[in-house]
């Protein structure tokens, strides 16, 4: 019999983003989708590897590997720099596409968070079609692909996102906690780095039921203090940890798919003044205004532009969030020709102050 809300177990989940920057950087250049791809430093310096496409996996390159060594295991590789402000242009989508689903998050990164299933899944058979539809809505919407994973505590579920890469769901039901960490090697436990490690593996502690099954005498002889004690705790799936919330919305925005890819500048600009009058809803709702428009550009390839302008104050009418937000779609596209397949309107740099006219935006 299934207890009352307040006694079932929480219902989390983590979701981590495939090889983020590589796959973005595959978005772009849909010609190294087949090749060994590294984002990362120069391999003939001292770079480090930020990530690595699936295909350089193969040759054994993976993140924090000096750019050097990865360049010798695979000669053929392509090497390319990190473009964080394209990232979080991604990360931004992404993330907004989840909140669409699944409303209480916790964002670790640009490529991974926490989500609490519970607020709209009342039971773990739910939260899987929950977390499947959550992978669905991101492939929509970006192109990415990400891996969950799904159980009643962080630790569980950051050690469940990595087991079915790429694109997996791992569930964790409630009372398996400590048998399914038990087999995996202590090393992918957080919190136990190189040097627990080596302490443990003298001991001839290489799993993390190993650690799980320490008595105390045993723990304070190995990992002593509070900390050997959170290790273990986690070793055995027992992980009190909440979602750490943004207390203050970061933005408030609105987008839409077209039903076919739209090129005509008349009907874009349309497009966008009726999504900045729902932005203007939500924040007059909300007693907000903000300095900071954004208008969001979705190509037919999927590939993403964001261009943003900051106020000399706080706005929260449609038509001066409508008439920028026209001005910076058509920025984006005499950067970037082409037909787009969603357009978004955006409002951040949120605050409580005065009304900017559109006299003084235009200034």
């Amino acid at each position: 019999m299934s207890g009352s809300p307040s006694e079932r177990p929480p219902v989390l989940a983590h979701l981590d983003l495939d090889a983020f920057f590589a796959a973005v950087e595959e978005l772009e250049d849909p010609s190294l989708r087949e090749r060994p791809l590294v984002v990362g430093g120069d391999p003939h310096g001292r770079g480090v590897v930020a990530t690595a496409n699936y295909v350089a996996r193969r040759f054994g390159i993976h993140s924090a590997m000096p750019a050097a060594e990865a360049l010798r295991r695979c000669p053929q590789a392509v090497f390319v720099r990190p473009r964080h402000a394209l990232y979080r242009q991604y990360s931004r989508a992404v993330w907004e596409t989840v909140a669409e689903i699944v409303p209480r998050i916790e964002r670790t990164g640009l490529d991974e968070g926490y989500l609490d299933l519970g607020t709209v899944a009342s039971s773990f058979a739910a939260a899987r079609a929950v977390a499947s539809a959550v992978q669905t809505s991101v492939r929509a919407k970006t192109s990415l692909t990400c891996s969950l994973g799904v159980g009643t505590s962080k630790v569980v579920c950051k050690i469940a996102s990595d087991r079915r890469k790429p694109g997996g769901i791992t569930v964790v039901p409630p009372g398996t906690e400590a048998r399914f960490l038990a087999p995996l090697p202590v090393r992918v436990l957080p919190g136990v780095g190189p040097r627990a490690e080596e302490k443990l593996k003298r001991s001839e502690i290489e799993t993390i039921g190993g650690l799980a099954a320490l008595d105390d005498a045993q723990l304070r002889s190995l990992l002593p203090g509070a900390v050997g004690r959170l290790l273990r705790d986690r070793a055995r799936g027992v992980d009190p940890r909440d979602l750490e919330l943004e207390v203050e919305p970061v933005s408030v925005s609105a987008e839409d798919t077209f039903a076919r890819d739209l090129s005509d500048r008349a009907a874009l600009h349309t497009e966008v003044r009726r999504l900045a009058e729902l932005v203007s809803e939500r924040l007059r709702a909300s007693g907000l205004s903000g300095r900071t428009v954004t208008a969001k550009l979705r190509y037919a390839d999927f590939s993403i532009r964001t261009r943003s302008t900051t106020l000399a104050a706080g706005v929260d009418r449609a038509d001066v969030i409508g008439a920028v937000a026209c001005e910076l779609l058509d920025r984006g596209l005499r950067e970037r020709p082409g037909a787009l397949r969603l357009v978004g309107v955006g409002v951040s740099s949120l605050s409580t102050h005065r009304q900017l006219t559109l006299g003084e935006a235009a200034s």
